[in-house]
């Protein structure tokens, strides 16, 4: 199952899972993009769903067990942005934010646990990200609901270890990605959003994702930034906050005007299929060396020792 499954990460993690010949439940709002998504998916059941509403994530988590079998992993990674000062927010979209990147984790780990904790088996993975450790200025909505994210999940995975329960609960923090979210979400700046440099492209994030799936680890890292971002946190929380101050702004804006007229995702799916990758193709990465290394950790652990044991001999 892969909430938010109609673009950017959601849908480059429903290819990649796809090519291992997953069948895959996708949940998102948009018909086009959902529909669009299933093509390329293979045996995959689309369903349009609001992950803020319980009652719909359920009777979706219900249809695909029917029709497609035991869910084995859950991916929750739907969300939803407003860039702007908080000054300039609205309550409304304050909550709506919420609702759907922090209680649409909720609401999907509830489904999943319905279902798996009973069998004593499956993995949820929670797509998180650097700034559920690091928050930045303009993103307070989404900010706040990464780091609930990950508070939340901390909480329900000692319940499972207290239980003994074998169902795995992992969160993988991402970096700055080319998503089409820079045009689709609500926006109150003077210019256009971008993504923070280092910028990755979704597949790196995927790849992430799916290797997580089938693994036992805590907490996955993808991207030098993201490592810099959680360690600079604990170190340096206050010089943190004045480099944002100066350089947090100007770093989320292109050059280009935006008056914020156009339409945004917010309360409703924008007509279109707008795929995996946003505008920023030119300047993404299609690897992340720290991933690699995450993923490798073993062999290297392993290569170390026996060059520290051969220096030894010597």
């Amino acid at each position: 199952m892969i909430t938010g499954a109609s673009a950017g990460v959601g849908r480059a993690t429903a290819r990649a899972f796809a090519e291992r010949g997953a069948k895959l439940g996708l949940l998102a709002r948009s018909d086009e993009g959902l529909e669009a998504a299933r093509a390329e998916a293979g045996t995959a059941l689309a369903i349009p769903t609001d992950v803020s509403d319980p009652a719909a994530v359920e009777q979706a988590a219900e249809r695909v067990e029917a029709e497609l079998g035991p869910v084995d992993v859950w991916i929750n990674n739907a969300m939803a942005t407003v860039f702007s000062p908080f000054t300039k927010l609205t309550a409304e979209e304050f909550r709506r934010a919420t609702e759907v990147t922090y209680l649409g984790t909720v609401h999907g780990t509830m489904a999943a646990l319905r279902r798996m904790a009973p069998r004593d088996r499956g993995t949820i993975v929670q797509v998180g990200s650097a700034l559920a450790y690091r928050s930045i200025p303009l993103q307070s909505a989404y900010c706040g609901a990464k780091a609930a994210i990950r508070g939340f999940t901390d909480s329900v995975r000692c319940e499972l270890l207290h239980d003994r329960s074998r169902v795995h609960v992992t969160m993988v923090q991402l970096p700055a990605l080319n998503t089409p979210q820079f045009d689709l979400a609500r926006t109150r700046l003077p210019h256009h959003p971008r993504p923070v440099p280092p910028i990755f492209e979704p597949e790196v994030a995927a790849e992430a994702i799916v290797w997580a799936a089938s693994r036992r680890r805590r907490e996955v890292y993808v991207g030098g930034s993201t490592v810099l971002a959680v360690v600079g946190q604990r170190i340096a929380p206050r010089l943190g906050d004045l480099y944002l101050a100066k350089q947090g702004y100007d770093a989320q804006m292109t050059d280009d005007p935006d008056d914020g007229s156009r339409p945004d995702y917010l309360y409703e799916p924008v007509p279109g299929d707008h795929g995996a990758h946003g505008r920023f193709d030119a300047e993404a990465r299609t690897r992340s060396l720290q991933l690699s290394l995450t993923k490798h950790r073993l062999w290297l652990a392993a290569g170390g020792l026996a060059l520290a044991a051969a220096l030894r001999r010597r």
